[in-house]
């Protein structure tokens, strides 16, 4: 690597000392809720012999998911309202860049593949056993895995082989592409633009099968009756909760150029802490048989 920067200075969320102490509180309680959450729907549907059909097997690997790519970003920037001087070493930005990748396309992935379970659940439930085989379901997730692996790849090892000379200060309380790209000493329009197509494309087509998918389903329940509508309706509800959550500030951020510093940070938050801390929320309060789940595990 022909850097000659050896760390960064995460610049946090916000400059300002003062409300530093409060983020520090209300960032801490989030996190802690991210990873308590998704841990009890992990072990749940681990535990409990009726929760074995697909949709829960995608569930808790969503919730494993869930916790490491909170968990990329979470204590770094926590321990940095703490701190003045908030470093992280070159390998480390690396390494928290790939992380943050690689979850967060899994994640993409799996909400993907949880979208054709529903859509055959609802639209071919007598065809659901022999469609939804354990072999396909495990096919998928770690289909799921290895495309964001190999997407993580692809970002962050351009970023890597660039030039950093200084200045070192990222405007941002994570490494990422746009606050990096702007760092390197060199001209980063096609990597940037690369960046761009990778992540769009992905976020992009994913969003177009999920959106198929429930224009399919929708257009399937026609004719049924209420209670079709309603049965239908929760089991898609909170997937699609789920859906807007991530994918909506994930490619305004991703999708666009380069915007403001800040707005990104504020945005990030969203779907690096926020989005991951409702999930649990959004899948037992919707989910009867999770609740029950949820309540013979804590019995135990």
């Amino acid at each position: 690597n022909s850097s000659s920067v050896k760390e960064f200075i995460l610049l946090g969320l916000s400059e300002k000392q003062g409300v530093q102490k409060i983020y520090f509180v209300v960032f801490l309680l989030f996190y802690m809720l991210t990873v308590a959450g998704n841990l009890l729907i992990a072990l749940t549907v681990m535990s409990s012999q009726h929760l074995n059909s697909p949709m829960y097997f995608f569930l808790c690997h969503l919730s494993v998911v869930d916790i490491c790519y909170s968990s990329v970003t979470a204590p770094r920037m926590i321990s940095g309202f703490l701190v003045q001087n908030n470093t992280i070493s070159f390998a480390g930005c690396m390494g928290q860049l790939f992380g943050f990748h690689f979850f967060g396309c899994t994640e993409i992935f799996i909400l993907t593949a949880m979208a054709y379970d529903r859509y055959v659940a609802i639209c071919r439930p007598l065809h659901y056993p022999a469609l939804m085989s354990r072999r396909l379901c495990g096919l998928m997730v770690g289909g799921s895995w290895a495309g964001g692996f190999l997407h993580s790849t692809l970002q962050t090892l351009p970023i890597a082989l660039l030039p950093f000379c200084g200045p070192n200060k990222i405007a941002h309380y994570f490494c990422d592409l746009h606050p990096l790209l702007r760092l390197a000493c060199a001209d980063t329009r096609a990597v940037g633009l690369a960046m761009a197509v990778n992540s769009g494309v992905i976020s992009l087509s994913c969003f177009l099968i999920l959106t198929a998918s429930y224009a399919v389903i929708l257009a399937s329940l026609r004719g049924k009756t209420l209670a079709g509508w309603r049965k239908a309706l929760s089991t898609c509800g909170s997937h699609i909760a789920m859906v807007i959550l991530f994918f909506g500030p994930c490619t305004f951020v991703y999708i666009r150029p380069a915007g403001d510093p800040s707005q990104d940070r504020s945005v990030a938050v969203f779907y690096t802490l926020v989005a991951p801390m409702l999930n649990p929320l959004i899948y037992t309060l919707r989910n009867g048989e999770v609740k029950g789940a949820v309540r013979k595990l804590c019995r135990r």
